[in-house]
């Protein structure tokens, strides 16, 4: 009789539960911005980074980070990296409050979608690693859904698009960092970069439109003052996923969030879904299964060379 298959760590389990939790919170995201209206994505955005901000310095207080967070400050590299960073999640937060306010859940979900076959491009590209078979034609399926969706449709999917891109880069960004910056003092340095883009959104909306904070009333004005830490919770979740949950789970896990935005695009807003795009989203979910599939396949392969000496010719 087969020995029982040994439960996994209670770090693993718990690292799975924040990962699950960080994806379920971006993906009901959308639920939450649309409930800001009159407030327009400038403002949000604007309000989201100085929020962020003063979460995170209440944060690093309480956790009594700022020896660490101080040290940071020191290395000029470090601090060039975050300030990189933050641009990147800046364009990406802007990126998707344009997409959301203006009826394109779905493209944003699109864009959560691409972005995993983005970073395997980019770590191709700029890190130069190798890719086996299945990725490449993941991607070449990818390269055609894109096209589908901008000959049928007629549009292209310039939300999707930026989005994929911007947060595939700060994924590259924050891997050059590493543990060298922790996710409170991040998220702090990335949303001081962002400040004074944030004053002078807000002074131009001021003397333009007008602000909307205190004028929708108080429930309004709370879930505008939640920004910052709804914008702070979800990215330390899953900072604390990365460092328990195997990176296999977390790959599987991070499709949560799209899914959800794609549901409460197509089944709450009753955004449009033509055949072209039906045809764009299909080819995609399939280039996700070989993604997948192939992530998988390579785990179980790692355990097993882990588990039995190589023999002199087997190729690595």
């Amino acid at each position: 009789m087969p020995a029982p298959t040994p439960a996994p760590p209670s770090g693993a389990l718990r690292g799975g539960a924040y990962a699950f939790a960080a994806y379920a919170l971006w993906g009901v995201l959308p639920l939450y911005f649309l409930q800001l209206q009159p407030t327009g994505p400038w403002e949000v955005v604007a309000w989201r980074i100085l929020l962020a901000f003063g979460f995170c310095l209440l944060l690093l207080t309480a956790l009594r980070g700022w020896r660490s967070f101080l040290a940071i400050v020191r290395q000029p590299r470090l601090m060039a990296l975050t300030a990189l960073a933050g641009a990147l999640i800046y364009v990406n937060w802007q990126t998707y409050l344009l997409g959301t306010l203006t009826g394109h859940v779905v493209e944003t979900s699109l864009g959560y979608f691409i972005n995993p076959i983005v970073t395997v491009l980019l770590g191709v590209l700029v890190l130069r690693e190798r890719l086996r078979v299945l990725p490449w034609v993941a991607i070449g399926i990818a390269v055609a859904a894109v096209l589908v969706i901008v000959i049928g449709y007629g549009t292209f999917p310039w939300i999707a698009l930026t989005l994929a891109l911007s947060f595939g880069v700060y994924g590259l960004v924050k891997k050059r960092i590493g543990p060298s910056v922790d996710a409170v003092s991040g998220l702090t340095l990335e949303s001081f970069w962002l400040l004074p883009i944030a004053g002078v959104q807000l002074v131009v909306i001021a003397s333009t439109t007008g602000l909307t904070l205190g004028t929708a009333g108080p429930a309004h004005t709370l879930l505008l003052l939640a920004a910052g830490a709804v914008t702070a919770l979800p990215l330390l979740l899953f900072a604390s996923a990365a460092r328990r949950a195997p990176l296999t789970v977390i790959g599987l896990l991070q499709f949560i969030a799209p899914i959800l935005q794609f549901i409460i695009g197509v089944a709450v807003l009753g955004e449009p879904m033509t055949t072209e795009r039906w045809v764009g989203f299909g080819l995609v979910w399939v280039a996700l299964v070989l993604l997948s599939a192939d992530s998988v396949l390579a785990g179980w392969r790692g355990r097993r060379r882990r588990d039995a000496p190589l023999a002199p010719d087997e190729p690595i």
